[in-house]
């Protein structure tokens, strides 16, 4: 009855009123506080190379005392990181994860670990539960949280208050270049690459030294990126020096492989940072399947005790270096790491290149070096204080131990110390707690002999504090000691010269024979091998096609095909199925991807693209121009050219020239001209509109262009033009005075 109550009080309350509010509005209000905090407080890492989540995480193990003694379980961290990171104990523990030496996420892993926690090169290894695995902090994370108890970074509040938690770590080295790091955030992105601990120091000092380092410099120093999964990088000067400079650009990570020649197998022992295992046997496996991969037998996963393996059974007669060169083309074996330095600097995102990154640590290094020395120098003037107070009492000890044992009141002790030795608060204190043991003058000499030394380490301190170039000495002394303690050699071997292994060309794997290329009115093509030709040529057709183009070539050989929208698709014979001249054959504009509405109009079999040989293109409005097959060369691999021809004008022809012939053009007045091809000047712009070659009268287009070999027309020698632009003569059947001679005979 009671619920039924409720449920009627529920169906009772007014509409909440709904208000109209502007878009931009709502995203101000609600979005973009969203935005900001995944932003600044989740994705992207801050100088010093951690995302908060890292943060919490090491400075909870911190405090947990895991710096020294045994491992815990990780359940343990997990469940006490959610005093700083409420974000639920899995999430955290895949933070731990990835932090841990057993991943080989991380050059330098700030856990030391034991069990199972899967591994940064397979995505199917995964970890074991946070019950059953074990941790602590490496020894590297000295060097992260050394002076984090001496002010060395400002201490906040974390979530609800109850604590207080570092808002940066005090980093001795820029772990922000030595540990990889990727995240996305809300319309940007990090992805920063990992270098070799020794070299990132080395380039430190350097900049410590000469701040104006060029980055040509740096990459002598900093010779590249560095992956714990090893491999080896394909140098490339001006792709590296674009990534020193600005921070974003790409580089080529190849795998590492033996030949095992007895057992006839490859054994792939490293691969690039940016693929699995899993990812390349898939891609291998579809690759065989489409046949584009037929030296294998078979691949599998041999990961053990050892480490990573992949092993390629080949063949007989495989040559490995070509299967290699092939897998490295069509494979993630080869890969490209796409880098985007983007930290937050002063609560702000900003890209920046390794010497921009070097010197905002440095600048944050030198606060936190001041910081740590100025506590020191506060904690040595503290000392230093209670010593003098203590020197005061060795005049007379008699004295002092008369003033307490005299004192009636305990509260009475320490004013009557300070009246009686011109003693502060402080001094009095300390020289009333100690032991009635140490009121000795033998213990209070001692004492007080380290007031010399403390002054001149107080002195020395101060020095340091107000001198940059003091403190950039100390950052260089420590860098020095970290790269002797921590350096390691590179685990990424840097390839000078890709030359090592033979170019793959995908034409070696086409099987070659001799073909009929056939082109349709309609947009149809066939790839006819010249074998099914001598059975017949009985071709099929829609309604109202017909042949277009026709050639025969190889199929080795590459085709273009033009639109009416003046694009080039450009496509091999091999991507091609062949088929018989009794089939329609594909549909182009399908096949190729063309923009909805586009027609093809024209195909031709291109070998290379000679600027001896030109494209001749015919427009409606009579005009004509001639364009050199060398503007239609790209670098890479292009499918797509927009841009091909002048779209000012319909087209009404297109011919391939690679050496003169004779056009005619016939207009919708049935009229006609022809010429050589010599008479239309060549323009090297691609969408040059070209020059007139029909002069034709208002309201008139060009109907026909064809080579006078193909004409349909007997007569065509007869309208031959030497100049252009030329006025066309009626054609001979149409003309009513020729017809009249004709009778006349």
């Amino acid at each position: 009855m009671a619920r039924k109550k409720k449920i009627e009080e529920i169906t009772e309350l007014p509409e909440a009123e709904i208000k109209d509010q502007l878009i931009v509005d709502t995203l101000e209000t609600n979005y973009m506080p969203y935005a900001m905090s995944v932003i600044l407080s989740r994705a992207i890492p801050e100088i010093d190379g951690f995302k908060p989540a890292h943060r919490k995480l090491l400075y909870t193990m911190y405090k947990m005392g895991l710096l020294e003694g045994a491992r815990t379980k990780s359940a343990n961290v997990c469940g006490e990181t959610m005093k700083l990171n409420p974000h639920g104990d899995q999430s955290i523990y895949d933070t731990l994860v990835r932090l841990t030496r057993a991943n080989e996420a991380l050059l330098h892993p700030f856990i030391d670990s034991k069990g199972s926690f899967g591994k940064q090169y397979s995505r199917d290894l995964a970890p074991a539960a946070s019950r059953y695995t074990e941790c602590k902090l490496a020894a590297v994370c000295r060097e992260i949280v050394g002076g984090i108890n001496k002010d060395a970074v400002d201490m906040i509040d974390n979530y609800d208050g109850s604590m207080k938690e570092p808002a940066l770590m005090p980093t001795a080295f820029p772990n922000i270049l030595v540990s990889a790091n990727s995240g996305i955030a809300v319309g940007m992105a990090t992805n920063i690459c990992s270098f070799n601990l020794g070299e990132v120091c080395d380039g430190t000092i350097e900049l410590l030294k000469n701040p104006k380092t060029s980055p040509d410099r740096m990459i002598d120093i900093i010779k590249g990126p560095d992956f714990p999964l090893g491999a080896q990088l394909v140098f490339d000067r001006e792709k590296l020096r674009a990534i020193y400079e600005t921070g974003t650009g790409s580089f080529t990570m190849r795998s590492k492989y033996v030949y095992d020649k007895e057992n006839n197998c490859i054994d792939v022992t490293e691969i690039p940072y940016t693929t699995t295992i899993e990812k390349i046997i898939e891609e291998v496996t579809k690759g065989v399947s489409e046949g584009k991969i037929k030296e294998l037998s078979d691949v599998r996963d041999e990961i053990g005790y050892e480490g990573f393996r992949l092993t390629l059974d080949l063949k007989r007669g495989t040559d490995p270096e070509k299967l290699m060169a092939k897998l490295f083309k069509i494979t993630s074996l080869q890969d490209s790491f796409a880098c985007n330095f983007n930290v937050i600097i002063d609560k702000r995102p900003v890209v920046l290149g390794v010497n921009d990154i070097l010197l905002e640590w440095i600048k944050f290094r030198m606060e936190c070096v001041k910081r740590e020395l100025t506590f020191d120098l506060n904690t040595k003037r503290d000392k230093l204080h209670l010593l003098l107070g203590l020197g005061k009492i060795l005049l007379d000890i008699d004295k002092a131990i008369a003033i307490v044992r005299g004192t009636e009141k305990e509260a009475d002790v320490v004013p009557n110390l300070q009246k009686a030795f011109d003693l502060t608060e402080i001094q009095a204190e300390y020289v009333a707690e100690i032991k009635l043991r140490y009121l000795n003058r033998e213990y209070i000499l001692n004492r007080v002999k380290e007031i010399s030394a403390l002054q001149n380490e107080i002195k020395d301190l101060e020095d340091t504090v107000k001198s940059d170039k003091r403190i950039k000495d100390v950052i260089i002394k420590q860098l020095t000691e970290i790269k002797k303690k921590y350096g390691m050699e590179r685990k990424t071997e840097i390839l000078y010269s890709s030359d090592d292994l033979p170019e793959y060309k995908p034409d070696e794997d086409v099987e070659n024979f001799n073909l009929c290329a056939v082109f349709t009115k309609q947009g149809f093509f066939k790839k006819i091998p010249l074998t099914s030709l001598r059975s017949g040529e009985n071709h099929l057709f829609k309604d109202g096609d017909y042949i277009l183009c026709r050639e025969n070539s190889e199929n080795t050989k590459s085709v273009i095909f033009l639109s009416d929208m003046g694009q080039m698709y450009r496509a091999r014979l091999a991507d091609f199925k062949s088929c018989k001249a009794s089939d329609l054959g594909d549909y182009i504009p399908a096949k190729l991807g063309f923009d909805e509405g586009e027609r093809a109009v024209y195909m031709k079999v291109v070998d290379n693209y000679n600027d001896k040989h030109n494209m001749i293109y015919i427009f409606e409005n009579g005009k004509g121009v001639k364009i050199p097959m060398s503007a239609y060369e790209t670098k890479g691999n292009r499918k797509k050219l927009t841009g091909a021809y002048s779209t000012k004008s319909p087209l009404a022809a297109a011919f391939y020239e690679d050496e003169p012939f004779n056009i005619a053009l016939v207009s919708d007045g049935k009229r006609a001209i022809l010429f050589s091809t010599k008479l239309i000047p060549v323009k090297p712009t691609r969408t040059a509109g070209g020059v007139t070659l029909f002069s034709l009268k208002k309201g008139q287009k060009i109907a026909a262009a064809f080579r006078e070999t193909d004409s349909p027309y007997e007569s065509i020698g007869k309208y031959r033009k030497i100049k252009l632009p030329a006025t066309g003569a009626v054609l001979e059947e149409f003309d009513i005075n020729a017809q009249q001679v004709k009778m006349d005979i």
